[in-house]
């Protein structure tokens, strides 16, 4: 597709007058099932009132249900001066000269093959709404024929910028192409097509991937049960507990186990075993996860008394805080929040359960998205609103379109402060564990860690119920995914207050 704005200058092309379909693979009748995907090159007008001159068509159908190239066509067109509508600009543009043309046939020799490529059937192209479809109307009228009509649009160019976000800048053909390293755009009609549906390939399968990672495979536990598995020498780690060994996988009553908040597994637990692969195995995820997705875990120091590196509202000075952004591999930015360059990570003491944990949305797989609703104090809230508003100021300008949710709402006719506290759960064969760390208070001050046999919302309901108090430790992850951003609380741990 050629405009006034482009001006980068294409590869050298083949200039033949016309590329057909290979042997075997002949062009369907007109309004078949195939999508037609298709774009055209044009002269780059020099003046005003000067209209585009079409100089190029280039179509692929492909077959909707499996995205496969069906039959492909491309043909040079002479325009009616060959001499003045392809100026020095419009060389630059697409490398087709006034010889390729030349020799070509003008658009009335070809107007059957493009209305029966075209017509009844559903188009498809990067900005063919306002450009292309626009040239070909033009074509057929100034030969005095009715233009093909389509069955359907599917505009590449709107639709990316609202699924994809503006990731590759203006969301050209050339940025998109360039954002996955698929080369330079060759400003040729049959070579645009074939890259226009790459990239919609590669921006379906991050979107995909983006919505399927954080509700189904839970990225931060696959990192944090991969660390674990890598350093454990053979022991079965105390935050990744596997089920008993004499627990049926069917029992209707889930089995709770109470041991010392210091993490040690209960005597009789079963022990795992280790070997290099599965070391190597687990230290590979966690490296290639953690190009694709943000996590935040870090190494915790378990202790009775709570856990290193989680620190108090009244410990955080805003200045300190910023929003650090990184690359993340070659699909876009990721972005974290760093108090005094190191991941921030928060705790908070007698926090008040507001809702317990609902089973109303579930994930992907069928499964129970876990949390609850807590009321928070208002130094917390200070300190998370300061955060949530960088991080969207930060999101905005890193070129996101998505929706921002924000982390602190207003509950009760008093409008308290409350926030969301995520519990992530992993999958492991037919048994489902918890990442966060689960305990008791006793009025005693004694903690202890509750180990879950399986995950069972109602059982961890009956623990965070409306009115208890909870003390919680968590990370701060930003996420985007689906046209919807914002900030996730992560619960790392969780103290229950025994009433």
């Amino acid at each position: 597709m050629a405009t006034s704005s482009d001006s980068s200058a294409p590869a050298p092309a083949s200039d033949s007058a016309a590329a057909p379909a290979p042997e075997g693979n002949a062009l369907p009748g007109a309004g078949g099932p195939e999508i037609a995907f298709f774009d055209v090159e044009t002269s780059v007008p020099q003046r005003a009132g000067q209209g585009y001159a079409l100089l190029e068509f280039g179509a692929i159908l492909v077959c909707p249900r499996r995205l496969v190239e069906v039959a492909s066509y491309a043909t040079l067109i002479r325009p009616a001066d060959p001499a003045s509508a392809v100026s020095a600009a419009s060389v630059r543009c697409n490398g087709i000269t006034r010889d390729a043309v030349s020799g070509a046939p003008p658009f009335r020799d070809v107007a059957d093959a493009v209305y029966d490529l075209l017509n009844g059937r559903v188009w498809a192209g990067h900005n063919i709404v306002r450009f292309d479809s626009a040239r070909i109307r033009e074509a057929f009228a100034e030969v005095g024929r009715p233009p093909p009509e389509p069955k359907g649009l599917i505009d590449t160019l709107p639709l990316l910028t609202q699924r994809f976000g503006r990731r590759a800048g203006d969301m050209k053909m050339a940025s998109l192409a360039n954002y996955f390293g698929l080369g330079k755009q060759r400003h040729r009609s049959l070579d645009d097509v074939r890259m226009n549906l790459e990239v919609l390939k590669y921006c379906a399968t991050v979107l995909f991937l983006e919505a399927s990672l954080p509700e189904v495979l839970t990225v931060e536990n696959l990192v944090e049960r991969a660390m674990t598995r890598s350093r454990a020498n053979g022991a079965a780690s105390p935050e990744a507990p596997k089920p008993e060994a004499n627990s049926s996988p069917d029992s209707s009553k889930r089995q709770r186990t109470v041991c010392p908040a210091d993490g040690a597994l209960p005597e009789g637990s079963n022990q795992g075993t280790s070997d290099p692969s599965t070391s190597r195995e687990s230290v590979e995820l966690v490296s290639h996860i953690e190009e694709m997705k943000l996590d935040t875990t870090t190494q915790l120091d378990a202790s009775s008394s709570g856990y290193s590196g989680f620190l108090e509202p009244d410990d955080i000075s805003t200045e300190y805080i910023k929003i650090s952004v990184a690359p993340l591999h070659q699909f876009g930015r990721r972005l974290s929040v760093q108090h005094k360059d190191s991941p921030l990570q928060l705790c908070s003491a007698g926090l008040k359960v507001q809702f317990g944990v609902s089973t109303k949305f579930l994930d992907n797989a069928g499964r129970p998205k876990l949390n609850i609703v807590v009321d928070i104090p208002d130094n917390l809230s200070k300190v998370l609103e300061f955060c949530d508003d960088l991080a969207r100021r930060s999101s905005q300008e890193s070129g996101s379109t998505s929706e921002w949710r924000a982390l602190v709402k207003k509950y009760g006719y008093v409008n308290r402060p409350t926030v969301r506290l995520n519990i992530p759960t992993i999958v492991s064969g037919d048994s489902a564990i918890y990442t966060t760390d689960i305990c008791q208070k006793e009025p005693s001050g004694n903690i202890q860690k509750l180990v879950f046999s399986n995950v069972d919302a109602t059982e961890l309901d009956s623990l965070f119920v409306r009115g208890s108090k909870v003390d919680a430790f968590f990370s701060l992850e930003i996420y985007d995914y689906q046209q919807n951003a914002g900030i996730r609380l992560v619960a790392k741990r969780l103290v229950v207050h025994s009433k």
